[in-house]
């Protein structure tokens, strides 16, 4: 009888403590779930955190004046909304989502690409433009009497540079998939898609991959 006492007072305790570590592991899945704040919260402040990155196309800054389609799209939402705009710079997307996340920032203005994997962590507007992605190389004439890549299949066994945490390194992979072969990708920690533009150029690096607009924009400059 003794006995039995005894193993109901340790089934008890045992029941007790699977309890509290039940809340305990509850509060912390709450705890860390996204929570964005919601329009009447920015209302409610009357502040929208907007975060970007620096480039010659979305923000930049010429002598005293900032410029670029994402600081106009920003002035305009200012405009409209009669909210004060707080504009935030991050070239990094992977920092930008975790921000998004974290409620330093609401809104990532950029071109980001529609993939499953943002599609899990990030709702879309409706697209406002349509862009690319593109490999950034020289000519023949700039490289040595070397011809540009024209095939896919060329890019078997190129090492090719991305910014950290390009959106571009699934597209690469998948590119791997359907030349059957290897291709080289180097994710860049210091540098944006801008600067890898230049030190392609420059002969710092024979390949990197950028959108077709900042490419173009960028062509124009070098």
């Amino acid at each position: 009888m003794a006995f039995r006492k005894y193993s109901n007072k340790l089934l008890v305790v045992y029941l007790t403590l699977l309890i509290l570590a039940g809340i305990v592991m509850l509060h912390l899945y709450k705890s860390i779930q996204y929570n964005p704040r919601d329009y009447n919260d920015i209302k409610s402040e009357g502040i929208l955190r907007i975060v970007t990155e620096y480039n010659s196309i979305g923000y930049f800054v010429t002598g005293d004046t900032i410029q670029g389609s994402q600081y106009e799209l920003c002035k305009n939402i200012e405009k409209i909304s009669g909210l004060t705009i707080e504009i935030h710079l991050e070239n990094n997307m992977e920092k930008s989502i975790e921000g998004l996340k974290n409620q330093t920032y609401d809104v990532i203005a950029r071109n980001i690409p529609v993939t499953t994997k943002y599609k899990k962590d990030l709702t879309f507007t409706n697209p406002i433009v349509l862009n690319k992605q593109v490999l950034i190389q020289r000519t023949a004439t700039a490289n040595k009497g070397t011809s540009p890549i024209r095939n896919q299949m060329e890019l078997a066994k190129k090492t090719i540079y991305v910014a950290k945490n390009s959106p571009s390194i699934l597209r690469l992979h998948n590119l791997e998939e359907e030349i059957a072969d290897t291709i080289f990708i180097r994710e860049d920690n210091l540098y944006s898609e801008e600067q890898l533009i230049y030190m392609v150029a420059n002969g710092d690096i024979d390949y990197a991959v950028a959108d077709y607009e900042l490419a173009v924009r960028n062509k124009k400059n070098l």
